[in-house]
């Protein structure tokens, strides 16, 4: 075991073992969630099929499937906010990813810096979490 773990796989037979120990689900897809590598702060939860694991096993930044496209999603390629992973984990039964990732940016599309925003209190659904962007600015729109 090394002292700072590289997640980025660059012989495409070593990227084919990796993929072939996850257990994909019945549409092919597998949860994966990024954390903040040196906070431990849960920044997001998507979705990986193998082409977007691999590419991020590949590229050392992080690529999702998005469900709503049907197609991959580069975590930040209209939006900047881009994800570097630093590190790479399976869960115990192999139906998990754990990213840990370096965030650059905010991790949300609401432009908060963690999907999970919304908490109970006093028996309501708070925001706990201010956006520290605007949508509109994120995505030019």
């Amino acid at each position: 075991m090394t002292d700072t773990p590289s997640p980025l796989v660059t012989d495409p037979a070593a990227r084919a073992r990796i993929l072939a120990a996850v257990r994909f689900d019945m549409r092919g897809l597998v949860p994966a969630i990024a954390q903040q590598h040196d906070t431990g702060e849960v920044l997001m939860m998507a979705w990986m099929n193998e082409a977007a694991l691999d590419e991020t096993l590949a590229t050392g930044r992080a690529c999702y499937y998005s469900r709503s496209r049907g197609g991959l999603w580069r975590k930040g390629e209209t939006s900047g906010q881009h994800q570097e992973v630093r590190d790479l984990r399976l869960d115990c039964d192999g139906d998990t990813i754990l990213l840990l990732v370096h965030q650059h940016g905010v991790a949300c599309h609401t432009g908060r810096r963690s999907c999970f925003y919304l908490a109970p209190r006093e028996g309501e659904l708070s925001e706990i979490m201010a956006p520290l962007i605007s949508p509109e600015r994120l995505y030019g729109a």
